[in-house]
């Protein structure tokens, strides 16, 4: 009995390992790309964001969507109000008026305003050379962001022309993520 409940609990610590997602900074993710190219997923949130404290909780901790992101994404997270320093294309990004004292929003960082963002949740995708291809904004559900993390990461986006060639894509996509 002692040891079925060892190997529960021994499962159990790997399940619960392999539902997280392996997030770094984006300063860690240009370094890694550098060594193995892969694209960038980026959470953009706050800690003010209801929204997004659902997305870490439902979405970003769902097994399927963890793995999924791990296997073909360097996962970056990144607080849009935050104090962080950002080099990217020749250019430092700071929050000079970030104010360690507030306790809700504040000051928007630099780099949210360069990747055109002022809606909480984001989430950005960035190609192997990192080059924005495009921001995802508001909460996703694991089937939602599915269609977009497969659909990127497979480059099936490359193929749109139009706005209905995502409409018929997004129309016959089955999701696979369990909820």
């Amino acid at each position: 009995m002692k040891q079925l409940f060892a190997l529960i609990f021994f499962c159990s610590a790997l399940c619960a390992k392999a539902q997280k997602v392996d997030w770094m900074t984006f300063e860690e993710a240009m370094v890694a790309q550098q060594k193995e190219p892969k694209k960038i997923f980026m959470d953009v949130y706050t800690k003010w964001c209801g929204p997004c404290k659902i997305l870490d909780v439902r979405t970003f901790q769902n097994p399927d969507v963890a793995a999924y992101i791990n296997k073909h994404y360097y996962a970056v997270k990144f607080n849009a109000e935050g104090k962080e320093v950002i080099q990217f294309n020749g250019q430092t990004f700071t929050n000079p008026d970030y104010d360690p004292n507030r306790s809700g929003r504040n000051a928007t960082h630099q780099f949210t305003r360069y990747m055109g963002l002022s809606a909480y949740p984001s989430m950005v995708f960035m190609n192997e050379k990192g080059e924005f291809i495009m921001p995802l904004i508001g909460y996703q559900t694991p089937q939602q962001l599915e269609l977009f993390l497969k659909m990127i990461s497979q480059d099936d986006y490359l193929a749109f022309t139009t706005s209905e060639d995502f409409v018929k894509y997004r129309d016959n996509f089955v999701p696979k993520f369990i909820d």
